[in-house]
């Protein structure tokens, strides 16, 4: 009788299941709001597709995003060189089969990371030209911080894909820029500030633009579709969408 329950309770017994999600590491906390909405978006879209009480297997470094400000605005790329490829080993060294920067601006450091840590890394703005494509367009309008509005390690890899790319006037980018650097990027959303953006996206629409990038991961905490009259795209949620597919996919990028 001993025997069979000892049996009994072996047959009872679950064989530890392994996840056979890889494993993605994110530089994160420029801003800390934005990083909170890919942890959210990217769980979400793993228990989507596995169910249950799946969620994602993250590594999240998140960085102080105050000194790397500081930097970014007096042009220091080097020293944020430095720290991104920093970072990027730290998520390396624990473990992380591939990495992604949780925000559009420091993509200007992208090749750094990839050459330092030789993983592949999930584009931003690849996976938006994607989206966009997926949507026929070919006049995108291009909302984000001054770095990403006019520099080419953004603006220049969607001409390159065949974009026609529509930023603002002068004063209007230099107003987009300081809204996400003083008001979103610490936790401010003011219905001054997005009716502000929603006059630029329309102005942009009068001069044929048939979508929009929310070139920031913050923009899409003030702005939804629901304020466009023409396809918004959210790079937060289209970034956080190709890290679900990164994580469950077999053959990598």
């Amino acid at each position: 009788m001993t025997n069979q329950n000892q049996q009994h309770s072996s047959s009872q017994q679950t064989t530890p299941q392994h996840s056979t999600q890889r494993t993605l590491g994110i530089i994160g906390g420029m801003s800390w709001e934005s990083t909170e909405s890919y942890y959210r978006l990217i769980n979400e879209g793993v228990k989507a597709k596995l169910g249950g009480l799946h969620s994602a297997d993250l590594l999240i470094h998140s960085v102080d995003f105050g000194p790397i400000n500081t930097l970014q605005e007096t042009g220091d790329w080097e020293a944020l060189g430095s720290l991104m490829v920093s970072s990027g080993k730290r998520l390396q060294a624990a473990g992380a089969q591939g990495i992604m920067i949780a925000s559009n601006t420091m993509h200007k450091l992208f090749d750094d990371v990839q050459s330092a840590t030789d993983l592949p890394l999930i584009h931003i703005a690849d996976a938006t030209i994607d989206a966009i494509k997926a949507q026929n367009l070919s006049k995108i309008a291009l909302l984000g911080t001054q770095f990403t509005m006019t520099q080419d390690f953004y603006k220049q890899r969607l001409i390159d894909a065949g974009l026609q790319v529509l930023i603002p006037a002068d004063d209007e980018r230099a107003e987009v820029h300081r809204v996400i650097k003083e008001e979103l990027c610490v936790g401010e959303f003011k219905d001054s500030s997005r009716e502000y953006y929603i006059d630029v996206i329309k102005e942009l629409t009068e001069q044929g633009a048939e979508g929009v990038i929310l070139g920031c991961t913050e923009i899409g905490l003030l702005i939804t579709q629901a304020d466009s009259p023409i396809p918004v795209f959210d790079t937060t949620a289209i970034h956080a969408a190709a890290a679900v597919d990164f994580l469950l996919s077999d053959t990598g990028l």
